[in-house]
């Protein structure tokens, strides 16, 4: 599975955004496992933004970081104790912009399993694993449907289990990364602009940031 991925995501182009807009990236970290994992984490409750939410590893660039993805690989040391010297690049995803104004570019990478990552407790206070299985069998709750510029996007959420405390929820800007990887680089008939199955949750409609 993880050779094809590789090679899928080595062909695929990428869409990248001219927008004139502070620039983030993450890293979409995929366990080398025989079932393969995705790695994510969780913003800790005391943040006076996006606290709770679960993302992958990153942040904004830097003025020193020398492209996107030492943006993303430095995030990914700072925030879960990840060496960027463990991390196999094997593609880049489309730019994504969130709601606060950030052009954000994913990159997927494999690292090894079981390193002894740490959250930064003043960011996060959770990582965890889920199997990529979970996700290429579609076990979503519910589809959200947000009108952006008077187009419907699709973005699947997930429930995910905890061994403690409250349930992690995939949702939002993660589940649109997350949407791209299984189509292009799992060849999963999937989409964000094509309405699914199942129950559908509709949300306000909003505007892209300009």
């Amino acid at each position: 599975m993880l050779e094809k991925l590789r090679k899928r995501l080595q062909a695929h182009s990428p869409r990248r955004l001219t927008l004139k807009l502070p620039e983030a990236a993450v890293l979409i970290p995929l366990v080398d496992r025989p079932e393969p994992g995705l790695l994510f984490t969780r913003r800790a409750s005391h943040l006076s933004t996006h606290s709770g939410q679960v993302a992958f590893p990153g942040g904004k660039r830097e003025p020193h970081d020398a492209d996107l993805l030492a943006t993303a690989l430095r995030e990914s040391e700072e925030e879960i104790g990840l060496p960027p010297g463990q991390v196999e690049v094997l593609g880049q995803l489309s730019d994504v912009l969130s709601l606060h104004g950030l052009k954000v570019t994913p990159f997927v990478g494999l690292i090894p399993p079981d390193l002894p990552l740490v959250p930064d407790l003043g960011e996060l206070d959770a990582i965890f694993e889920v199997p990529l299985s979970h996700f290429i069998d579609d076990q979503r709750t519910h589809t959200d449907v947000i009108p952006v510029d008077g187009n419907d996007i699709y973005v699947p959420s997930y429930l995910i289990p905890a061994d403690q405390g409250d349930d992690y929820v995939i949702w939002g800007l993660s589940a649109m990364m997350l949407v791209e990887l299984l189509a292009k680089g799992c060849d999963l008939d999937m989409s964000l602009s094509r309405r699914p199955e199942g129950r559908l949750r509709h949300l306000p409609p909003r505007r892209a940031p300009r």
